[in-house]
């Protein structure tokens, strides 16, 4: 039984994640420089290794507890897996089970208990239909959905988080640059021209965003056109926050950051001469935490670098920054970042929450997924989060999907892909907390733990007997 359950849960895994994350492929196929059956052999053991994590939790199962006790054990193995998934080798938490109910009947239960608890609420009912049909108690699986559909349906007309009345007119740059164009010297200036070409009809807007590393030079040597940039945000009253990379030639260090520039603060003195606060290495900055695999960092570096070009990427060796740093501010307003990949990680995302914190901002180059559902995937993953914890989410992307997410997890407005453009609204500031903000991942901890206690207390009953 445990083997087969083991077999049963691969199998599963391997169709989830074999299908969720083909865009692996696409990215390894088109700039890792392999071959195509290599990009597919990649992208399978990818898909294998993920799928190892449900064949764990169902050889658990099937192991150590009767088919009547499943319903609840599960939730609390699952979730343990789970969050084991979202940390071994710096984790993968992408395509976990609570996405597919962002737009679904559980989707009140955002703001209550995370995308987290929501996948863990989700195997709770799937396994409590599946023993109740086997069992043949209709009854019961009709009750189990009709409860926890209601209840998800009624929370979703809740706003635990409202609008107070503020608002920021906030536009986003999406410079459209071809992924292979982005590390070409040569193309350096003519990327850092459109970005201020495009720009410069918006800067009546309180804040511009630039995306992920959308200044393809090194800090240091982008000094002058930062400066530049800086002072022509704080002479039209703006702020601006841009995606940078940053290598410290004494330290030999690399960080993907994202700084701000222009205004700090608004002005109090009109008869002031507003001025930039830029200067490198200044303190209005974050740098990634959570790199990406092979992208960002080479796992085994001294080993494995060099055995193909996908291992050999251009900025594939950057320094990790803090799991907690402190907010970007531009004009008055404190943003939340997240750094491409980060924004799958709600933990990281509470603990850079602070009571000033206005906005969650979420920059990334999704050029590198082609025209695979990989840039849908990370919009869904930046929804999540906005519902979770009540603030709008500002996703800035190189070439795509640009949007404004509302504290409620729904798209305000947003950019089609693969186009040059520049979207700019209103978005409302709000107040309040959700209790997921509150409280985090412990009460759904604290229930499947009783429900794994429950089970374990009813298995030594029946051995009893």
């Amino acid at each position: 039984m445990p083997k087969q359950g083991f077999k049963l849960g691969f199998a599963f895994g391997l169709g989830w994640f074999g299908a969720g994350v083909s865009w692996v492929h696409v990215s390894i196929a088109d700039f890792g420089g392999i071959p195509l059956i290599g990009s597919i052999t990649l992208m399978l053991l990818l898909s294998a290794y993920l799928a190892l994590f449900p064949a764990l939790s169902c050889y658990i199962l099937t192991k150590y507890f009767s088919r009547k006790l499943w319903p609840l054990a599960l939730p609390f193995i699952w979730l343990m897996v789970e969050w084991l998934r979202s940390w071994l080798l710096t984790g993968f938490p992408w395509l976990s089970l609570g996405y597919s109910q962002i737009q679904g009947p559980l989707a009140g239960w955002f703001p209550v208990i995370g995308e987290f608890g929501v996948s863990g609420l989700l195997v709770f009912i799937c396994t409590a239909i599946a023993i109740s049909l086997t069992a043949k108690k209709w009854l019961s699986s009709v009750i189990i959905v009709t409860m926890f559909f209601i209840s998800g349906l009624a929370l979703n007309r809740y706003q635990w988080a409202k609008p107070s009345g503020e608002t920021a007119r906030i536009a986003m740059v999406q410079g459209n640059i071809e992924q292979a164009l982005r590390w070409t010297p040569e193309q350096d200036q003519p990327t850092m021209n459109k970005y201020k070409t495009m720009t410069a009809d918006h800067w009546d807007n309180d804040v511009i965003i630039w995306p992920e590393a959308a200044i393809p030079k090194l800090e240091p040597v982008a000094a002058d056109y930062l400066s530049e940039i800086d002072n022509l945000a704080a002479h039209t009253n703006t702020g601006l926050i841009t995606g940078i990379v940053n290598y410290n030639f004494e330290t030999r260090e690399a960080y993907n950051n994202l700084i701000g520039l222009g205004q700090r603060h608004t002005n109090e003195d009109n008869n002031d001469t507003p001025r930039g606060h830029y200067y490198y290495f200044h303190g209005n900055r974050f740098a990634k935490h959570h790199l990406l695999p092979i992208g960002e960092f080479i796992p085994l570096e001294d080993w494995i670098r060099g055995l193909a070009p996908i291992f050999d990427l251009p900025m594939s060796s950057f320094s990790r920054g803090d799991y907690q740093q402190a907010n970007l501010e531009a004009k008055g307003y404190h943003f939340a970042p997240a750094i491409c990949f980060e924004i799958a990680f709600p933990r990281q995302i509470s603990a850079n929450l602070y009571s000033n914190t206005d906005f969650i901002i979420t920059v990334s180059n999704d050029a590198w997924f082609g025209g695979s559902h990989g840039p849908a995937q990370h919009l869904e993953i930046a929804q999540a989060r906005a519902k979770e914890f009540g603030l709008p989410v500002l996703r800035a992307t190189n070439n795509g999907i640009t949007a404004f997410i509302d504290h409620q997890g729904r798209i305000q407005s947003r950019l089609p892909q693969f186009e040059a453009a520049v979207l700019s609204d209103v978005i409302q500031q709000v107040e309040g907390y959700t209790p997921y903000r509150l409280f985090g991942d412990w009460p759904i901890w604290s229930v499947s733990f009783m429900l794994i206690g429950i089970a374990c207390w009813n298995k030594k009953q029946l051995r009893q007997k």
